[in-house]
């Protein structure tokens, strides 16, 4: 499986102009005068949160989820595979009717040359699994995605179909590939592991999806969980939101929700981005051809309809499970105690056992930085990150003014995790992501990267360098001259270069159009093909002896002192993280997820502002040397590179604009 190619299926698209939270102002050299207060620092010691209900599923509602979908499949004389999981992506049942096909093809390239993850051939329980996790991971309690949604989101143009040309990329570009399974971040399941067994967030085999046929699962309101359905043995994504699509896979998982569905007033239908209303379900209860509440009972099913599936690293295949409360310690992911990180609202990760994963501690990277962050250094960026945070206009979620919620990442420059917080409701998918992003932009940062890129045995990788040289026309690019954000990173990383400029080439981290897909993106998708190559493997084999599973470290870039390589978790493409510096010196970077891109950029930006502020020892990159000096010439344009977008008018409780000018 060497040349297996990588296999998520939904793009995380950092829209460099075109994004999430509409457009706002880019940050430059210069000394651009702001109105009011621009660094959202409203601090309270009361919460201004709301926490999730403490619902789960029970092993009741997962037979009764998997009932329906067997009564619509049969219906359609279509066999599926089902997948059920909790919030916290823990897989509580694979259920196989008789006569599925056992293989889901990823969608082939349109070159007839397959590269990455384009036309790999993937377990259909693989597929089911990540698509249900892509329907839980996506949503919150403000807004409910399937991955029909994330289809809409991730392609090269948004929104995509054949009118779209000439528009930009979509909000999420890349964030198919997260959840990785060989995330450093992400849990494995481990039936031995006792009451730790069922922490999360959990891996997802395929990463993100973009298959129609993947919900979130609500219960009296509350996210609970997903579901997933691969029943047609096609695992792709849909090139043209101007039609209805007739989708066995995502008829099968509609049925399945019934009396688990969102809130209608979140699903993704009601939110729209930059004057877009977003897609949920093209499949309507009117269209079913099978009344869900008629639906036989699990119990009754034989056999000859189907059985539980043991799918390796996910799940038993014994009996089913019930599902962990989000937000108990079981769970993983848990709120804070005021000695743990100082905030009322504050939720963190934990061991299961009472303890922090990633409580802040010093940077470990003092062989390669003079003066590595310190703890307190640590704690300053995700207090004050956090406090940007709190006063945010959210741009995902409902109630229109709700709050932001997001995932906050600090790591050094080798990509150590030196601490992570969230808002109650953000999106789990956050987690993983806002880890990818700091570590990118610490890595682009770095001195290391040229080095460790051309030390990967992968000679698609190795590639890259010399690419990017040639384009940004520097010899000694990625050397740590230029600080980069994955906003700037996103400019490069996008098949058309300036995003959206159709006919243009190809960013020198992207694929070209001509190859390009969500399954092959460029330099993200190459450095992690052989980790899902290896773990698909696992998968089918079932014997870790001869084919082990994955390691817990994405990519083959070389190891640092510390043991690990700097993107354990694989890198992300769309924007929402800056590098952090002391003096002229970089010693990590702060990386957001969870609501727009503009939004993640803003409170990263922010959030280090105001702890250099609060510390005078960190702050942003010096202006001199942030990724908007550099400016490409392509097809006679000179185009300059983004650092970071922010809205217009951010904030709910102040009317400050332009807030990130002259920082």
């Amino acid at each position: 499986m060497s040349q297996v190619r990588k296999v998520v299926g939904i793009l995380l698209s950092a829209a460099l102009v075109l994004n999430a939270c509409g457009k706002g102002s880019s940050t430059s050299s210069g000394s651009a005068t702001t109105s009011g207060s621009t660094t959202g620092t409203t601090s309270t010691s009361t919460s201004l949160y709301a926490v999730p209900g403490s619902q789960a599923l029970t092993v009741s509602d997962v037979q009764t989820i998997i009932a329906m979908a067997v009564a619509e499949a049969n219906a359609r004389a279509k066999p599926a595979v089902i997948a059920v999981v909790d919030r916290v992506g823990n897989v509580l049942a694979v259920y196989s009717m008789t006569g599925v096909l056992p293989t889901t093809t990823l969608q082939p390239s349109t070159s007839g040359t397959n590269l990455d993850a384009q036309g790999v051939v993937a377990p259909a329980a693989a597929a089911a699994i990540s698509m249900a996790i892509t329907g839980a991971y996506l949503s919150s309690g403000g807004n409910a995605f399937s991955t029909r949604t994330a289809s809409m989101i991730v392609q090269q143009h948004f929104p995509p179909s054949p009118a779209s040309t000439g528009l930009g990329s979509g909000p999420l570009f890349g964030v198919q590939f997260s959840q990785l399974p060989c995330s450093d971040l992400s849990q494995r399941y481990n039936a031995g592991a006792g009451t730790t067994a069922f922490i999360g967030p959990k891996r997802s085999p395929l990463g993100l999806a973009a298959e129609p046929g993947g919900f979130p699962l609500y219960k009296n309101g509350v996210l609970v969980g997903g579901v997933g359905v691969m029943a047609d043995g096609v695992y792709g994504y849909d090139t043209n939101v101007l039609d209805v699509d007739n989708d066995v896979n995502e008829d099968i998982a509609f049925a399945a929700i019934t009396n688990y569905a969102a809130p209608s007033t979140i699903t993704a239908d009601q939110i729209t981005v930059n004057g877009t209303s977003l897609r949920y379900s093209d499949t309507t209860s009117s269209s079913l051809l099978a009344n869900p509440s008629s639906a036989p009972a699990f119990s009754s099913l034989t056999a000859a309809t189907g059985s539980l599936t043991a799918v390796p690293g996910y799940f038993a295949g014994t009996a089913i499970l019930s599902g962990q409360v989000y937000g108990s310690e079981a769970s993983g992911i848990r709120k804070s105690t005021a000695a743990e990180f100082n905030n009322p609202d504050a939720f963190i990760l934990t061991d299961g056992a009472g303890n922090a994963r990633y409580a802040p501690v010093a940077g470990g990277d003092s062989g390669d930085v003079a003066s590595p962050l310190t703890a307190s250094e640590v704690s300053a960026v995700l207090q004050q990150a956090f406090t940007t945070m709190s006063d945010t206009r959210a741009q995902i979620r409902q109630p229109l003014n709700s709050r932001a919620e997001v995932t906050i990442s600090v790591v050094d420059t080798r990509g150590n995790i030196l601490g992570i917080v969230r808002a109650p409701d953000a999106p789990i998918f956050g987690i993983d992501v806002s880890l990818q992003k700091a570590r990118t932009a610490a890595f682009f940062s770095g001195t290391h990267a040229a080095s460790d890129l051309s030390g990967n045995p992968n000679t698609d990788v190795q590639s890259f360098v010399p690419a990017t040289r040639t384009f940004l026309n520097n010899p000694t690019a990625l050397t740590g001259a230029t600080a980069f954000t994955t906003r700037a990173i996103a400019n490069l990383s996008r098949p058309f270069f300036p995003d959206g400029q159709d006919g243009n080439p190809n960013g020198p981290l992207s694929r070209p159009i001509a190859q390009w897909s969500p399954f092959s993106t460029g330099l993200q998708s190459a450095l992690v093909i052989t980790n899902i190559g290896q773990h698909l493997t696992y998968i089918t084999t079932n014997n870790p002896a001869t084919a082990p599973d994955t390691p817990a470290h994405c990519t083959l870039t070389p190891n640092t002192p510390s043991g690990q390589n700097r993107l354990q978790n694989g890198i992300q493409i769309f924007a929402g993280s800056v590098p952090i510096y002391r003096g002229s010196a970089l010693v990590g970077a702060v990386g957001v997820s969870g609501d727009g891109t503009s939004q993640d950029d803003m409170i990263s930006f922010l959030g280090l502002y105001n702890a250099g502020t609060q510390t005078s020892t960190v702050a942003e990159a010096p202006t001199a040397i942030r990724a908007d000096q550099l400016v490409i010439a392509v097809n006679g344009q000179s185009v300059r590179l983004l650092y970071v977008n922010c809205p217009p008018a951010p904030f709910l409780d102040t009317s400050a604009t332009n807030v990130c000018d002259g920082k």
